[in-house]
């Protein structure tokens, strides 16, 4: 079964008698990894309590679209902004009905309809209500517009009728979800990704550094794991867990970081350059703490090695990709260091913006290339990471 490490999935709960089964499914989908948010419907809450599904997802559960506090910061849209995955189990006939409609007459279709990701349903109802022609016909509504369904079982119901209409076990269920994250558009590539932010030392007590946090090459990271790549990943000072799936090389300094990529840049397929590394360093670090006194203090910066650069100047150089994070003139600095270093293509990403970029979980990117401009709006930074390994899958590889 695969990994949901870092994955964030919505579990919707609607009005069936298998809503006994979501405490369950929250349990089996934290088991693999994953960060579980609840939207519970006013007929979910029939069969199931918020209290029990916020003790097993340790978060708020949801509940009501016209929640003030929420909605004060468009709650609905940020809920569908946040999930990698909306998973619907168990489904009704009345919210599978609203969902084919195109309704927003609750949360949870009003989250559906603004969702860009993948939405699974899981029907449960009795075989009779299954079986129907209207039932059948939104179902193919919905599976024509991309949405995945998670095929009943047939058994025992609870009406005493026998047939299918039975929701699947939560097991069964969240290895359906680990699945969708699977992909071979990477296998057999190697990828070599560097994150996190260098630390050049002044004497042994400071230093010069930067506020990356390496979230979002962890991101990338994970993206390309999931694309079935095998990924080397360079870090520096990161505030963000490593995934134990890949090739975690530590390198503090931006000179050991170039040593470590060149040590390792050989049969690489693609070079991520996300890493936020010291353009200078000390020319002296000093063996003793540097003691203050009532005069200024002067300390003399040379320019540190060019990463990218050098990878780009290899003979057989993989396919390299730089980050631009810039506060101004942002389109022409990118394509400036596109020329400049020689990359196959830039990402880049304004840390002007409050609650983006660095520290955030959060992010907003332009992928540049020689040709081309794609904007990937505000999202997560996981969500951003697939789309930019998918932007590189589809336009450079």
């Amino acid at each position: 079964m695969k990994s949901l490490t870092n994955k964030r999935i919505i579990l919707a709960v609607s009005g069936s008698i298998a809503a006994y089964k979501a405490p369950d499914i929250v349990r089996r989908l934290q088991d693999l990894g994953a960060e579980v948010r609840v939207i519970l419907t006013t007929g979910g809450a029939k069969f199931i309590t918020e209290l029990s599904l916020q003790a097993t997802s340790k978060n708020k559960v949801h509940d009501n679209l016209w929640d003030s506090d929420a909605e004060l910061s468009m709650g609905h849209i940020e809920l569908a902004k946040w999930a990698d995955i909306i998973l619907i189990a168990p489904a009704s006939a009345n919210t599978i009905s609203n969902l084919a409609a195109g309704k927003a007459c609750n949360l949870l279709t009003s989250v559906t309809l603004a969702s860009d990701c993948s939405i699974l349903v899981a029907p449960a109802m009795n075989q009779q209500m299954y079986s129907s022609s209207a039932l059948q016909d939104n179902l193919a509504l919905l599976k024509g517009r991309g949405f995945i369904i998670i095929e009943p079982e047939s058994g025992d119901q609870a009406c005493g009728d026998v047939g299918l209409g039975r929701l699947p076990e939560p097991m069964k269920i969240a290895q359906t979800v680990s699945e969708l994250f699977t992909s071979t558009e990477l296998t057999g590539k190697k990828v070599l990704i560097t994150l996190g932010a260098t630390i050049e030392a002044i004497d042994p007590v400071r230093y010069i550094s930067n506020h990356s946090s390496g979230k979002m090459g962890m991101a990338l990271v994970d993206a390309c794991l999931d694309y079935g790549a095998e990924v080397t990943a360079i870090h520096g000072n990161i505030t963000t867990q490593l995934n134990d799936r890949c090739n975690n090389i530590s390198a503090t300094s931006a000179s050991q970081m170039h040593q470590s990529v060149m040590e390792n840049i050989n049969e690489q397929d693609v070079f991520i350059a996300c890493a936020a590394v010291s353009d200078y360093s000390a020319k002296q670090i000093q063996n003793e703490k540097i003691k203050k006194d009532e005069s200024s203090l002067t300390i003399e910066l040379i320019p540190n090695k060019d990463i990218l650069s050098d990878v780009c100047k290899l003979n057989n150089k993989p396919i390299t990709i730089g980050f631009a994070a810039e506060t101004r003139d942002f389109i022409i600095n990118a394509k400036k260091k596109i020329n400049k270093k020689g990359c196959d293509a830039i990402i880049l990403n304004d840390v002007s913006k409050p609650g983006l970029g660095f520290k955030s979980d959060d992010n907003e990117v332009v992928f540049l290339t020689h040709n081309n401009e794609i904007k990937i709006t505000k999202s997560s930074k996981q969500k951003i990471g697939r789309k930019i390994v998918k932007i590189i899958c589809e336009r450079l590889l």
